[in-house]
């Protein structure tokens, strides 16, 4: 007899169970930065606070996440440029309306859009179905629209979804999503309309839950990416695997959070065993597993 409460997107098949696999070209972990790119609404709306946690939408509140879109993400944008990574960029697709100078920088990068939903002053939390598509269809048409193809992924702003959230997405053409933080490797969802895949995205590896809820600073995040890849990279020689490095241009754009992130990174490029790893965006992992036999991904 089954007790609680349980969901039938994926079925539980532990690491040691999985089929082996490797990603293009031999390589063992795929790494990849993704940042976040969000615009709010002024006094009103969902959002973070730098001072206190679930504080009332003010002008502060405002201006500092605004600061990562005026000067944060270009910050961003220099150093994945100095570094030679790509990466998936979680943008809100108002940003086409107040911000377009980020999309364009984003393309002409040749980084991945990913859909973030339309602004993070709201999210899915409570809507019907059909107020859901209506949203969902809304970002997805506004990308399609300004890219010229629609967005292979998709993350929920603060990773909220509704019951019918996964097959409304696969119904639109989405190929993943990155709102289940449950494996370090990708893994197929059920919906109504066929599979969809998870992407790996990481709840601890993500600025936002570390120096904003938890507190800590950017000498402890770098740290943790650090010491996360180091393991990583050992393991990811038994199992294939996705390591996703989280950032917000409204905290690691800060001028002294930026050279800690910059260390880190260097030190994954410089690692001595760096030749196992796929430097890669999201939708190129989404592509890759499309290609493999089926059973293989779990």
């Amino acid at each position: 007899m089954r007790l609680l409460p349980q969901h039938s997107r994926h079925e539980f098949r532990p690491l040691p169970e999985r089929k082996p696999y490797a990603w293009p070209l031999g390589k063992r972990l795929a790494f990849t930065v993704t940042t976040n790119i969000e615009w709010f609404a002024f006094g009103a709306g969902l959002g973070h606070d730098p001072a206190k946690t679930g504080e009332p939408q003010t002008h502060r509140n405002y201006a500092w996440r605004d600061y990562g879109n005026r000067i944060g993400v270009w910050r961003l944008f220099e150093l994945l440029d100095e570094l030679g990574l790509p990466a998936g960029h979680c943008t809100n697709s108002l940003l086409y309306d107040y911000a377009p100078q980020i999309t364009d920088a984003i393309r002409r990068r040749g980084d991945e859009l990913i859909a973030h939903g339309r602004t993070n002053a709201e999210n899915l939390l409570g809507l019907w179905q059909p107020d859901e598509e209506r949203i969902l269809r809304e970002v997805t048409e506004t990308i399609t629209r300004h890219e010229g193809r629609a967005p292979a992924g998709w993350f929920g702003a603060g990773a909220y979804e509704t019951p019918y959230t996964p097959d409304l997405l696969k119904e639109l053409g989405y190929r993943y999503l990155m709102d289940w933080p449950m494996d370090d490797q990708p893994v197929w969802l059920r919906t109504r309309a066929g599979p969809l895949l998870s992407v790996p995205y990481p709840i601890e590896l993500n600025d936002s839950q570390a120096i904003v809820h938890r507190k800590q600073d950017a000498a402890d995040f770098c740290d943790m990416v650090v010491d996360q890849f180091d393991e990583m990279i050992e393991q990811c020689e038994r199992h294939p695997l996705v390591m996703n490095v989280s950032v917000h241009s409204y905290v690691f754009g800060q001028p002294f959070r930026l050279r800690r992130l910059r260390g880190a990174l260097k030190h994954c490029l410089q690692h001595p065993k760096a030749t196992r790893a796929w430097w890669t965006r999201p939708r190129d992992v989404a592509a890759y597993c499309y290609l493999l036999e089926p059973g293989i991904i779990p």
